[in-house]
């Protein structure tokens, strides 16, 4: 019942959206649904933390540990999206957004998109960790491309669908490895499955045959399921969507993009991790994880070095975290998944704060370069200036925030695994990032006052900002025992194969 309800919810509230006549309407209905599914995730990491695993349909949904887990990020994220986007659709309504851009579209209308397809898009991303069949997996993930390519059209600026239709072509491509994949995958279980043929992509019956399968098929199938679910997730070099798409759809969906899609395309990805190492052992799969978790920091650098655009630098940031944890299930060993899955939880809190601050900025001063910005922000917007700046801290790893906590681990999962020379780089790209970010958006909060006019927040905005400001402050002094309890159990699941 409760793996039904995750999805059950947020269909019904897109459908309830979509005949909704009133802004208001819409509002409560994504709020309420964004509540009662954060719920239901809730009662799933419990369920899964006390019998191991769930399944319903007859095995056609299923969700352990770490399905779980991820299903209690993108929930987590949102319900924080829920809450601000009432205030910062409110704003570009009172700013005269709408009329701008609407072509003739009221701003109901415009609204009715968003709050019938980000549910939509909700579903369809809580459908990848809870499908046990890997190719419903793969038709979830494809789904939620064909959902939020719209979102991205929002605005209906040549810019908004020039965007959406790289993030479409790029997102097609990947996904046409990542279904290839799957079918070698499919394919190299055959030889072994027998009579089971008809549930041979079932998770919770391949994991068991893994080590049986045909390896040289295995070998192939992860390189092509690498290239499709990296693109996904936006993996250098399949990551040239993001800086385009983050900086052009509406805040609440560019961090949804950024925090949790990245989660479940890096799901995905960790799946197929699973099967490729119990059939061939970690080794393959972790050498060309620690390439591409590499490049990914690398190519983040000098973009975040040189970045004319905070919203952009935001997508480079979230570029240069996917690598992270790439770099942490490469790594393995006790403390390589953990590390990973702790960077996953504490980023999918972090990085939609930073979104909604670049929001309120970005809608405050009407742009989102940092050369008309002006700096001195903290005098104009004082709650949003000094969230912004503790926020840069929190994402760029500094103590005693939780990243700095999980990038630690996988520094050390790196050394305990004689990893020297990716420790080192490790090392300096994250030093790099953090110079590069700190100085950027300490020139646009930081300075003398350059006479803008002070903003105006919603108390929706205000509550987002020092409601998930206050969350991530707890995190870098306390996790909870039982969400800690969940992420143990499910890094158990990945480094059984170390």
């Amino acid at each position: 019942m409760v793996l039904a309800a995750l999805l059950v919810i947020p269909l019904l509230a897109a459908v309830a959206a979509f005949v909704a006549r009133r802004r208001v309407e819409m509002e409560w209905i994504n709020l309420v649904a964004a509540v009662l599914t954060l719920t239901f995730a809730v009662v799933l990491a419990g369920s899964t933390l006390q019998s191991g695993s769930v399944s319903a349909w007859g095995g056609l949904l299923y969700a352990d540990a770490l399905s779980a887990l991820v299903v209690l990020l993108v929930s987590i994220v949102y319900a924080a999206c829920a809450v601000y986007a009432v205030g910062y659709f409110r704003d570009d309504e009172t700013n005269g957004v709408f009329d701008e851009d609407s072509d003739g579209v009221p701003a109901v209308d415009r609204l009715r998109k968003y709050y019938s397809l980000t549910p939509l898009f909700v579903c369809l991303m809580l459908l990848v960790p809870l499908s046990n069949n890997l190719g419903i997996m793969w038709v979830a993930i494809e789904g939620t491309t064909l959902a939020s390519v719209f979102l991205v059209t929002f605005y209906g600026r040549p810019n908004s669908l020039e965007a959406a239709w790289k993030y479409a072509m790029i997102g097609g491509v990947g996904l046409s490895m990542g279904l290839f994949g799957t079918v070698l995958t499919y394919y190299s279980a055959s030889l072994v499955m027998g009579t089971e043929t008809l549930v041979g992509l079932n998770w919770s019956v391949l994991v068991t045959k893994a080590a049986q399968f045909d390896k040289t098929t295995m070998r192939l199938a992860f390189i092509f399921i690498l290239m499709g679910y990296g693109t996904k997730a936006g993996i250098a070099p399949m990551h040239t969507w993001k800086p385009d798409v983050y900086s052009e759809a509406p805040v609440p969906v560019a961090a949804m993009l950024a925090a949790a899609l990245l989660n479940c395309a890096l799901y995905g990805l960790l799946r197929f991790f699973i099967l490729t190492s119990r059939c061939l052992g970690p080794e393959f799969a972790s050498q060309l994880l620690i390439i591409f978790g590499l490049l990914s920091m690398a190519v983040a650098v000098p973009f975040i070095l040189v970045q004319k655009s905070f919203r952009r630098l935001l997508a480079y940031s979230s570029i240069d975290h996917g690598g992270i944890m790439v770099l942490g299930l490469a790594f393995g060993g006790p403390l390589g998944a953990l590390g990973m899955l702790l960077h996953m939880t504490f980023h999918s809190i972090t990085k939609p704060l930073l979104f909604f601050c670049a929001g309120n900025v970005q809608q405050h001063l009407k742009t989102d370069q940092f050369r008309q910005a002006k700096g001195g922000l903290i005098h104009a917007m004082p709650i949003t200036g000094a969230v912004f700046l503790l926020t840069t801290l929190a994402v760029t790893g500094s103590p005693p925030f939780s990243l700095f906590q999980s990038e630690f681990t996988i520094l050390r999962a790196a050394f305990d695994g004689h990893h020297i020379l990716p420790a080192v780089l490790f090392v300096g790209f994250l030093v790099m990032i953090f110079a590069g970010f700190l100085i950027h958006i300490a020139r646009l909060v930081l300075g003398e006052d350059p006479g803008t006019p002070h903003a105006q927040i919603s108390d929706w905005k205000k509550y987002s900002l020092i409601g998930l400001g206050a969350v991530v402050v707890i995190l870098g002094f306390w996790l909870p025992a039982p969400l800690f309890a969940l992420v143990q159990s499910a890094a158990r699941i990945v480094r059984e194969v170390h």
